[in-house]
């Protein structure tokens, strides 16, 4: 069955038409995924991504979220849980639509490693779920009861479900995304609480990450890498981030976490996280005045890692590729260097609020800013792919050779701003 929204960029006008309420866009729309979710799409999902040319891709479920809700009114936990193959599948075309040929799948993977421990959540119609943060799971005097999730029922077998269906529409090698051990025990045990403990009592907070490292993860990791063996583990740890929590805490407590399963297990090769944020901390700690810095003990402790040992301990936890987040904020040109020095790819991510439809004041002006940056991504990605290749990087590791990414793409964000940016990836991105 053809389908001639998949040739860019008019799968992204029919996106465009939909966020604006355009009666006959709603009803292609409805017509594209009555048909996706039947499986009469599912050969598109096999065209591979080209291995010569800058990827583009990112998470896309919350739009997809907001779409099936409007679409056929699923609330999040029909949409997230109740039917695998119809996740993966809309999900995969909502990336296809917008011209993005590197299937990434993603899900709210703080709330589902969470709720897998037995978590309260919040769930609603149309918003990607969270933990309830009046309803901790664990507090100081019960954090080492928390056990591995049983992997045969709940969270752990509907990812297993979703990945074997992924795996089989696309060919990939499946990507399992769990909260990193930090922010997981901010999640189960409450943000506030735990930044107390991370100033006043670190060792504990060290010995409760390493519980969940070794109580929960590791056997999650076991079972899933029993399944997949080429398979890969992304973590997140956005709370365990320099901008949260200081560049010393993040290397010496949420990073220290992680080297603990990368270092300690066979499969540690195959497990990355990769959002970190918020690399500018190091340089604004600098000017700060010594009256400023003895005033908060995990500040000051913070305070004595530079920008260059950051990216050091970063990059032990994520060995195959470099990335710059949006929030990292320092200049894209220390990211080439430092892929092009570790011989891999460089990623450079497009943060949510640069493609808000919500905080833009003048379109015509945010077209300009996008368009100069999407070149500049694309150059520099460019320039380290041509750099690894001659140095004889095997262009068959996945990473290769580089990639544009969304941050997170909603129902909010701007297509005239995502088009520009696909558009300029698929028109300058060939090597």
């Amino acid at each position: 069955m053809p389908l001639e929204e998949l040739n860019f960029p008019a799968g992204s006008h029919l996106l465009a038409g939909w966020q604006a309420k355009d009666a006959q866009a709603i009803e292609r729309l409805k017509d594209i995924f009555d048909a996706t979710i039947k499986g009469r799409y599912d050969e598109v999902f096999k065209w591979p991504a080209p291995q010569h040319a800058v990827h583009i891709s990112g998470p896309v479920d919350l739009m997809t979220l907001t779409m099936m809700h409007q679409l056929y009114g699923l609330t999040s936990a029909e949409f997230y849980k109740e039917d695998p193959e119809r996740y993966v599948r809309t999900t995969l075309m909502v990336l296809r639509l917008l011209g993005m040929p590197k299937l990434y799948l993603s899900w709210p993977v703080y709330g589902f490693t969470a709720e897998a421990l037995g978590q309260a959540m919040i769930y609603s119609d149309q918003y990607s779920p969270g933990t309830d943060p009046e309803k901790t799971l664990v507090d100081s005097d019960n954090w080492q009861d928390v056990a591995a999730p049983d992997m045969n029922t709940g969270i752990p077998r509907l990812l297993d479900e979703t990945l074997a269906c992924y795996q089989g529409l696309t060919g990939f090698n499946p990507v399992l995304h769990l909260s990193a051990p930090y922010s997981l025990a901010a999640d189960i045990y409450g943000q506030e609480p735990l930044i107390t403990a991370l100033t006043c009592e670190p060792e504990f907070v060290n010995r409760f990450l390493d519980h969940l490292a070794d109580t929960v993860l590791k056997p999650w990791m076991d079972h899933f890498f029993n399944q997949f063996p080429d398979g890969w583990v992304e973590l997140s740890d956005a709370s365990g981030s320099p901008f949260f929590i200081g560049p010393g805490n993040c290397k010496n407590i949420a990073i220290r976490s992680i080297q603990r399963l990368v270092d300690g297990n066979p499969w540690g090769k195959r497990v990355y996280i990769a959002n970190y944020r918020g690399d500018y901390v190091t340089q604004a700690n600098k000017r700060e005045s010594p009256s400023t810095r003895r005033r908060s003990p995990a500040k000051s402790a913070s305070e004595q890692v530079d920008l260059a040992e950051l990216f050091e301990i970063k990059n032990s936890v994520c060995r195959d590729f470099v990335i710059r987040l949006a929030d990292d904020r320092i200049p894209v040109s220390f990211y080439v260097e430092q892929a092009i020095k570790c011989n891999i790819p460089l990623f450079l991510g497009i943060g949510a609020t640069q493609i808000d439809r919500n905080s833009i004041a003048d379109l015509e002006i945010a077209k300009q800013d996008i368009k100069a940056i999407s070149s500049e991504y694309v150059e520099a990605i460019k320039t380290v792919a041509r750099s690894i290749a001659n140095n004889g990087y095997d262009i068959r590791v996945p990473p290769w050779p580089g990639t544009v990414y969304f941050e997170d793409i909603s129902s909010e964000s701007s297509f005239d701003l995502i088009e520009i940016i696909v558009d300029t990836s698929l028109k300058q991105g060939t090597l």
